[in-house]
């Protein structure tokens, strides 16, 4: 594919973002494609109260606090960032799927989200799945709360995490 091709996947820093990623970055390394993580940040009360009340060194601790969270997401998927992919991380402050959007603005992108989790509270949780679907110019790809990660195995009793064979 064209250098230009980029993989587009939202983390929200939740285990389950820990297999949508790590289905972004096998799609990245099988189209020879661009990775671009997205996390997504808004201030707390939300962008209205900041707007009234901005306090620039809030959020710049919140946004470092996004920067650690994604780099976090990384060592649990993967050990760290993964060396034989071109990764361009990318923080942004503003609601998940505006965001994801924002950055995803090419019709050759692609697109990768959480469906959210299971269950009857999935309608509460699956808002920037569905936001996405509806509003995306490119592919997306859907992957299911079903999907657990693989690169990384949780040891019981043991508060780390060990790579899988």
């Amino acid at each position: 594919m064209a250098e230009s091709t980029r993989v587009i996947v939202g983390v929200s820093g939740s285990r389950r973002s820990t297999a949508v990623l790590q289905r972004a970055a096998a799609e990245a390394a099988r189209r020879g494609a661009e990775l671009v993580p997205v996390i997504a940040w808004t201030p707390v009360g939300g962008e209205t109260a900041y707007r009234t009340h901005p306090c620039p060194p809030l959020a710049a601790a919140w946004e470092q606090a996004a920067r650690t969270r994604l780099d976090q997401v990384f060592a649990e998927a993967f050990g760290g960032y993964p060396e034989n992919l071109r990764i361009t991380p990318v923080v942004i402050q503003g609601e998940a799927g505006p965001s994801l959007l924002q950055v995803a603005d090419r019709a050759d992108d692609l697109l990768v989200v959480g469906t959210g989790r299971r269950g009857l509270l999935r309608p509460l949780f699956a808002r920037v799945s569905r936001y996405c679907l509806a509003r995306a110019h490119c592919t997306v790809i859907a992957v299911p709360a079903e999907a657990e990660p693989t690169a990384v195995n949780r040891r019981r009793g043991r508060g780390h995490l060990a790579m899988a064979a």
